[in-house]
């Protein structure tokens, strides 16, 4: 008891009360009382000089009180937590890896883009032979990266979000069989532009014109004129061909390897026999005398036709001198390229190449992805057109897997307010359920009203005469409520509320009867039946100390918040304070 005076008669625990909290406690009580001796004095004095430890212990306590308040005037809605402004999130940039040439520098081509407006947009180039992988089921890709820039070596090792590829992934030419990787990127879950599944199927040509051979027999020869080719899996069928001159194209190549121009039968069993050493597969097709190529490339929602004539008057357009200059998009071009952006799931990026005869005939000879050579006047612009492309399949990307992760994180921040409320709010229903709601909060009931839960304890009974304690206006706590207090009126037959053994205020009752009066009024019969026992003395509480703190921690509690727009709420205050005075005086009393 002597620890509880010390640390709540501190000044500091007095100042975080209400004004005028403790004024009544100073003044002389009116009730007749013994003179203290003067040894009792000389006892009581040591503790009023508080030590600096005990300072520190009280202070300690005032802390831990007011934070409790706090906290439960947050939980009730009642006090709206203000504090400082969180700091700015840094947000992690995302990695792109850009597999092209040191020609093309991509960096600056991302400068100042965002990702859905918030992540930075870190770029790292390597060519396919500067970089090696690892990928794992739940950890990703995981990139090596061995580059030279300015004369000496780099080496990074990161694990991209994203890919732009603008090399080819395969070609016959020894070295330049970069497949496993694409495998690696697939593995590891990384997206790209464009997809890996349609630059793995674009590894082999004949696979990529079987896909042609499709769209010609959708649209007809009319509106998508495929040019006749003959494939040959290895050099046992190549006997011969209707017609000549026919160019052979051997294996997967590029930029105009691997294809000869074929005029006569021998010339074609001398073909034969070198595709016999190279041990792979060859296409023949017919040779166009053509007046200049034709090329229409797609980048996004962004088209373009370019027309190629050679100077050289070489039969391969695309080698020697040849003279280059953008034509008018019309619907035929852009039929052709819209069909042969729709297959191996899409193609973001691609372009489609045709011959345009003597005879004024158009033929499409191939279709080319990502890896295409960006031609003509406006490069820059299509590398833009590109940057714009990966960042808003970056943004589409990183939108379709954020809402799921959102959900899962805010959910239980969503949920946690309505149990809050749910168990801080009295919910209107009858007498009965709200008995039963009642009866779940920690308060003990007040003496003289039983329990309305089955198999609760029988109603207490009340106290002797000499455990109800006067107030200072000299009267029964249960009349000490002024009329017009919106508390309710007791019945004749109920008995008087006393201070309850358990060390519970005599103020309790009429606070926890104030807010659930409206709807959850008492029955008579309890209060008859309390009146039968009335000569039976209630049982001592096995810990009266700890149901006194209880006492004074219940007197923190919040009251509903619908109950303190009435008129008399300076009364109900009033009140109030009275009650909890009174069981700080208990304290001291002991």
């Amino acid at each position: 008891m002597n620890f509880l005076r010390r640390r709540l008669s501190d000044s500091s625990f007095v100042a975080n009360l209400p004004n005028g909290y403790m004024m009544d406690l100073q003044r002389p009580d009116n009730s007749t009382s013994s003179p203290v001796s003067p040894a009792l004095e000389r006892k009581q004095q040591p503790p009023q000089q508080v030590p600096a430890s005990s300072t520190s212990g009280s202070s300690l306590f005032s802390s831990i009180t007011n934070a409790v308040k706090q906290t439960t005037q947050a939980a009730a809605g009642l006090v709206e937590q203000t504090g400082p402004p969180a700091p700015p999130v840094v947000l992690k940039p995302k990695i792109l890896l850009v597999i092209d040439d040191a020609h093309t520098d991509w960096a600056k081509y991302f400068r100042g883009k965002k990702v859905n407006k918030d992540y930075e947009i870190r770029v790292e180039q390597a060519e396919f032979s500067e970089i090696n992988l690892a990928a794992y089921v739940n950890g990703g890709c995981m990139v090596d990266m061995q580059v030279m820039r300015n004369g000496s070596k780099v080496v990074r090792s990161f694990k991209p979000d994203f890919v732009l590829i603008r090399q080819h992934a395969y070609s016959m030419t020894p070295g330049e069989d970069f497949r496993s990787l694409i495998m690696g990127l697939q593995y590891g879950g990384v997206p790209s532009v464009n997809s890996l599944y349609s630059i793995y199927n674009f590894c082999s040509k004949p696979w990529v014109f079987s896909q042609l051979i499709k769209i010609f027999q959708r649209l007809g020869a009319e509106k998508f004129p495929l040019i006749e080719q003959s494939f040959f899996p290895n050099h046992k069928q190549m006997l011969t061909t209707p017609n000549f001159p026919v160019v052979v194209k051997m294996g997967h190549a590029h930029a105009g390897m691997g294809k000869v121009k074929v005029d006569n039968q021998y010339d074609f069993q001398d073909m034969s026999s070198i595709v016999a050493m190279a041990k792979t597969y060859v296409t023949s097709e017919p040779f166009v005398d053509s007046k200049y190529d034709i090329r229409i490339q797609k980048i996004g929602n962004n088209y373009k036709a370019y027309m190629r004539t050679s100077i050289s008057g070489n039969w391969k357009a695309n080698t020697g001198s040849a003279m280059l200059e953008q034509i008018a998009m019309t619907d035929r071009y852009r039929l052709w390229v819209d069909s042969c952006a729709e297959m191996f799931g899409g193609l973001d990026i691609c372009a489609v190449k045709a011959v345009h005869s003597k005879e004024d005939k158009d033929f499409i000879i191939e279709v080319m992805d990502s890896s295409m050579p960006l031609i003509g006047e406006h490069v820059e612009e299509d590398r833009q057109l590109v940057a714009d492309l990966v960042v808003a399949k970056m943004t589409q990307h990183l939108q379709m897997i954020s809402p799921t992760a959102t959900i899962s994180r805010n959910l239980p921040q969503q949920m946690q307010p309505q149990a809050v409320k749910s168990q801080m709010q009295p919910q209107p229903g009858p007498p009965g359920a709200g008995g039963a709601a009642a009866s779940t909060q920690p308060r003990p009931s007040p003496q003289g009203g039983g329990r309305p839960t089955q198999g609760a304890p029988p109603p207490r009974t009340a106290a002797p005469p000499q455990q109800q304690r006067i107030s200072p206006q000299g009267q029964q706590p249960s009349q000490s409520s002024q009329p017009s207090s919106p508390q309710p009126q007791r019945s004749p037959n109920s008995p008087q509320l006393p201070r309850p053994a358990s060390g519970t205020p005599p103020g309790q009752a009429p606070t926890k009867s104030t807010s659930a009066s409206p709807q959850q009024p008492r029955p008579q019969a309890q209060s008859q039946q309390a009146l039968a026992g009335g000569t039976a003395k209630t049982q001592p509480s096995p810990h009266p100390h700890l149901n006194k703190s209880q006492s004074l921690t219940n007197n923190f509690n919040i009251s509903d918040p619908s109950q303190r727009g009435s008129g008399n709420e300076d009364e109900a205050k009033a009140e109030t304070i009275r009650n909890l005075r009174k069981s700080f005086a208990s304290l001291f009393s002991d």
